[in-house]
């Protein structure tokens, strides 16, 4: 066992014969045996043995091992002087080797220790990204779990820090195989941050690249298999693996298959959804989701079917509006609860598909269930403005996000088209809203239409607009005794002006200021659509 005196006679006996160093085989041999000394010798050890590990390639497998030694010592400033030199050994055909060793150290819990096993990794990563990663999945694939756990979360977030001339696409296809061998087997825990990992690399940012990844994401959701509501696990994967593939869709990478499976396999099963999460409205999660994937459907096989099922459900949420007593009251005592997020999803799923066989509320329906179907959505809609005026004045001196109820509104309007139409483009209200350019000017039109935004006219500025005075007549003088049952009424009322937009104009609700609201084309007054103006009145008695 060499004394310290002795490991410095050495080092200087090979550090002076330079680029002959390899000659001296005995004075390296005395430093790999000062790992077996006292603390001192193998703190000396942990740096000698590194630097003239080069030189000595037939002794390459006893110094690796020696270092190793030193790695896992109780002090642990030797351990750490050990990692920092493990990169020093990282040459050829060992930087595999290395990579295995510092995976393993990754389970260390001193953070300093850590850290530097994460430096280690980082800089023979720059030396050879696909031999240090072929260390790493080694570990991700047969290392214990402390080791898989750590190995893909260093993944996950140090291979996005690194440069595009470490990451080349050779590198990232053999980060595409070696995680497909991994998703094979993976926790929901796992398969969100092998996601995060794929969906990050540079060559599958393609059309092409997201396309692979939403087969990979449609295989792990195994959508070939009958679906088990009951078995909490199952919904689980379902919807951990839809949440990935969401972001993936678009105008070209649809979301045909998933949106199928939805239809035929959730829907109809919706109500007996179980989900080991504690606190979650399963359903609506469920709905949001296919909302949000309804955009990007391309073609359907069976869409007459799955449109029907998904009407079906839609139905179920929109009741009819309850008989009244001679008196005026519900007959029934109860008014029925209208679940505004499940409708908001349903109809906006409906009004996606729908456009794809826009003759299915007329040519698929008997002319019963479609006054049936218009009689649900106008109580609806008288629900969705009342509840609407309930919610800003709830939110009237208080900061956040405007109400974006109003989309539903937009969608509903459509519906009531004769036929219906399909054009109108909405945001889903738990979507960010897309900000227009502040030069741009838009129309009404613009904000929920798909078609061109058109030139702004020369004419008279809205400011110089003549106001109209409020109608007389017939149905003006009954407004104020306007009524919308046990949904609350509007009381006091007071005409303000009339905006007119022309005859069969259309609008959307909206509020000019506080304390007015614009009663959209969808409120019914005695039984009259409001089609050919806005009529704007101030409300000063809470409902």
């Amino acid at each position: 066992m060499p004394t310290v005196e002795e490991l410095y006679r050495n080092y200087g006996i090979l550090a002076d014969a330079t680029e002959t160093a390899g000659q001296h085989k005995d004075a390296y041999q005395v430093i790999l045996d000062g790992v077996k000394g006292g603390a001192k010798e193998k703190r000396l050890a942990a740096q000698f043995i590194p630097k003239f590990f080069k030189h000595f390639p037939e002794l390459a497998d006893s110094a690796i091992n020696a270092q190793l030694d030193l790695c896992e010592d109780e002090d642990v400033s030797i351990r750490r002087q050990a990692i920092k030199e493990l990169p020093q050994f990282a040459t050829g055909d060992n930087l595999p080797r290395v990579a295995d060793i510092l995976t393993q150290l990754l389970q260390s819990d001193d953070s300093a220790e850590f850290n530097l096993v994460n430096n280690a990794l980082l800089s023979i990563f720059k030396m050879d990204a696909k031999g240090t990663l072929g260390g790493l999945f080694s570990q991700i694939l047969q290392g214990e779990d402390i080791v898989r756990e750590r190995a893909i979360k260093f993944l996950s977030t140090k291979l996005k820090t690194l440069p595009e001339e470490v990451l080349t696409k050779e590198v990232e296809e053999f980060i595409l195989a070696e995680s497909k061998k991994v998703l094979e087997d993976v926790t929901g825990e796992e398969f969100v941050l092998f996601m995060k990992i794929l969906s990050g690399l540079k060559s599958l940012q393609t059309v092409s690249g997201r396309q692979q990844l939403v087969e990979l994401v449609a295989e792990q959701a195994d959508l070939e298999q009958t679906f088990n509501p009951s078995d909490p696990d199952c919904v689980d994967r379902l919807l951990q693996c839809t949440r990935q593939a969401v972001p993936l869709f678009s105008k070209n990478v649809h979301s045909t298959k998933f949106v199928t499976y939805f239809c035929e396999h959730v829907l109809p099963n919706l109500s007996a959804l179980t989900t080991p999460v504690e606190g979650l409205d399963i359903q609506l999660e469920v709905l949001k989701l296919l909302a949000e994937m309804s955009s990007f459907c391309g073609d359907m096989e069976k869409l007459e079917s799955n449109l029907k099922k998904l009407f079906d459900k839609l139905l179920e949420y929109m009741p009819l509006p309850p008989e009244e007593a001679e008196n005026g009251e519900n007959a029934g005592g109860e008014e029925p609860k209208l679940q505004f997020s499940y409708v908001e999803c349903l109809l906006y799923s409906f009004h996606q598909l729908g456009r794809k066989l826009p003759d299915f509320l007329t040519a698929k329906l008997n002319a019963e269930k479609l006054k049936d179907f218009k009689i649900r959505l106008q109580y609806f809609a008288r629900g969705l403005q009342v509840y609407i005026r309930q919610l800003r004045l709830a939110l009237q001196g208080k900061t956040g996000e405007a109400l974006k109820t109003e989309e539903v509104s937009v969608v509903e309007i459509d519906l009531f088209h004769i036929p219906p139409s399909y054009k109108s483009t909405v945001t889903l209200s738990w979507k960010p809203v897309q900000k227009a350019d502040a030069n741009q000017k838009r129309t009404s039109e613009d904000t929920t239409s798909s078609s061109p935004p058109k030139k702004a006219s020369a004419g008279p500025k809205r400011d110089a607009r003549q106001i109209y005075n409020p109608p007389s007549g017939k149905y003006s003088s009954n407004l104020g005794s306007f009524s919308y049952g046990k949904l609350g009424s509007l009381e006091k009322l007071c005409p303000i002006t009339v905006v007119p937009l022309g005859v069969g104009g259309k609008c959307k609700l909206s509020t000019f200021s506080e304390g007015h609201i614009v009663l959209s084309p969808i409120f019914v007054c005695n039984d009259l659509f409001l089609t050919a103006h806005q009529l704007v009145f101030e409300y000063r008695q809470p409902i």
